[in-house]
Order: structure tokens, then sequence, then C-alpha cells
């Protein structure tokens, strides 16, 4: 059946692992300097009340970059880089869930789908600790407080010379509150968010190529359709998810230990609109990030290719 498909896809048995590691880590460190601020700014909407701070997407972009500059919209992006292991800790998951399926079904949207939950399970173990200190970070801005916890003002004005100075100090002040168990603040509504945005994105992504490969002229380079089904599966896997992300960065900045209180407050001082919050912002961020991503990813199997299967895959 696989054979079948117009867009051959590379999987985990067809890989030099040595060549597929070391392009992978570069790879996931562009798409994360490159998708940060988008991310930054979501965060920051996400938290706010209402309006309070910012109206928009594009408001908080300039209101960031005119307050508090460049570096404002990278603020916890050094913290956020170690989340490389979970990147390479998820697209090993779904490489191998997607292997282990294939014994027993050939239906690409059930190993699809099997194993985007199963990679995201995985990494979301090792990136939450890490959100739950960047976005500390990410609300150490000018304007209205968000966070639960506030940089010490040697730290906040830079005087702090050692590396890591920030992070350190946020580290300390979770631990301090919460114990080691801060660290894990919303593990629940990630899991709740992120399994279902992965498990639904690699179907709707393989569909969409598939849709956009019968339209397509017989000569189109797959890339090209991968490229632009990569944005339509994000697109979509962000607004069946977004309500939970929502209740996420809530559980996580704020504190709270309640998913399901979360939700009904939220619900009650903001109406379900409130759980598009964000919404405009992580499109934004998922349309280049799925472009990259994609085209990264497709481009990293291609060069990962055993030397015996480089010209049987067409490109």
């Amino acid at each position: 059946m696989q054979q079948k498909r117009n867009i051959q896809i590379i999987e985990w048995e067809d890989l030099d692992k040595r060549k597929f590691y070391s392009f992978g880590v570069f790879m996931t460190m562009t798409i994360r300097a490159t998708v940060y601020p988008a991310t930054l700014i979501r965060t920051r909407l996400q938290v706010q009340r209402g309006k309070s701070l910012y109206s928009g997407t594009f408001d908080a972009f300039f209101k960031i970059l005119r307050t508090e500059g460049v570096r404002g919209l990278y603020r916890g992006f050094m913290v956020n880089t170690f989340t490389l292991i979970s990147g390479q800790a998820y697209i090993t998951t779904y490489e191998l869930v997607r292997k282990y399926v294939s014994q027993y079904s050939d239906d690409n949207t059930v190993k699809s789908l099997v194993a985007g939950g199963s990679a995201s399970l995985v990494a979301q173990s090792i990136t939450v600790p890490i959100d739950v200190v960047s976005q500390q970070l990410m609300m150490q801005g000018q304007g209205e407080y968000l966070s639960r916890f506030r940089l010490a003002s040697s730290t906040e004005t830079g005087k702090s010379k050692k590396m890591f100075g920030q992070t350190r100090n946020i580290m300390t002040q979770i631990f301090a509150a919460d114990g080691f168990r801060g660290f894990y603040r919303g593990y629940v509504a990630s899991l709740l968010t992120y399994i279902p945005n992965s498990a639904v994105w690699w179907p709707f992504y393989h569909f969409y190529a598939e849709q956009l490969s019968k339209l397509a002229p017989s000569d189109c380079p797959h890339l090209i359709l991968q490229a632009m089904a990569g944005p339509l599966a994000a697109a979509t896997a962000s607004t069946v998810t977004n309500p939970m992300d929502v209740v996420r960065a809530r559980v996580q900045v704020e504190g709270r230990t309640s998913v399901t209180e979360t939700f009904r407050q939220l619900i009650k001082e903001e109406g379900f609109w409130g759980l598009t919050k964000g919404l405009s912002a992580r499109i934004i961020s998922s349309t280049p990030t799925a472009i990259v991503m994609v085209v990264g990813y497709e481009t990293l199997k291609k060069m990962s290719l055993r030397p015996e299967l480089v010209d049987s895959r067409h490109w």
C-alpha cells in the first residue's frame, strides 16, 4: 500500500542515523531561533487579562520592540535552547513508533496519529520544566506585571555578569515556592495540548500533501507540495488545540494547580472568546515554523538517506 502513494515517505530504516542526528541539531536550533519572538508574544497575550496591555499580536510586537528592544523578543531564549534535547527525543520517538506501528497497520493515518501523539508525550516530559522557566522569563518585561516571580533588581537591569544569572534566579524562586513539582506545573495541561496537536498535525500534513499532489503537475517537486501542506496542517492543529494551550499557559505562569478551575475562570471572566487568545500569534508563528520544519525535516531525511537509496526518492 505504501508504494502506491504519490509522495513516498522516507522511513526510519532508510536513514543513516549519524547524519540524521548531526544535521537535526542544527535544523532544530534554526527553527527555534526563527519563531521564538512569536512564541513569546503568544504567551504574553494568553496570560494577560482581557486586553489590559496588548490589543493584539502586532500591537504586542511593536510595544515590546519599543520598550524592551530586540532583546525583549528573546527573553528566556537561552534556557529555551535546552529544548534541543526534547526535539531530538521527539523525532526519534516519532520515527521509531511509526516503524513499530507499521508491523500492525499499513495505514499512514494510523501510523502518523499514534507516532505523533507518542512523540509529544516523550518530548513534553522533557520540555515542560524548560517551558516553566522560560515563560517566567518571558513575562519579565515593562508594563503590567504578569508573573508570580520577579527578577532581583540587579539581575533584571543586567548588572549580574554570571551566565544564566536570570535563569538561576527564577529557578531558585520556583523551587522555594513550589519545590520540584513547581517545574512540572501545567504538565497535564501541556499533555492535553500538545499530544492532540502532534497527533492531529502529522495525519493532516500527509493528507494535505497527498491532496496537493493530485492537483499539481506530475513533475512538481514534492518538497514544494510538502512546504505548502505543513502550514495548512499547522493552522488546523493550532485551531483545534488553542483552548487548552491558553489554559496551559495560565496554569504555568500564574501557578495554578487545577486545569478545570483555570478553564472555568477563563470562561467566566472572558467568555468563549477567551479561548481564542493568542490564536493569531500561534498561527502566525506556526506558519513559518511549519514551512521551515517541513523543508528542513524533509531535506534532513533526504540528506540522511543511506547511499544506496539516494537515487530511489523523487525530490
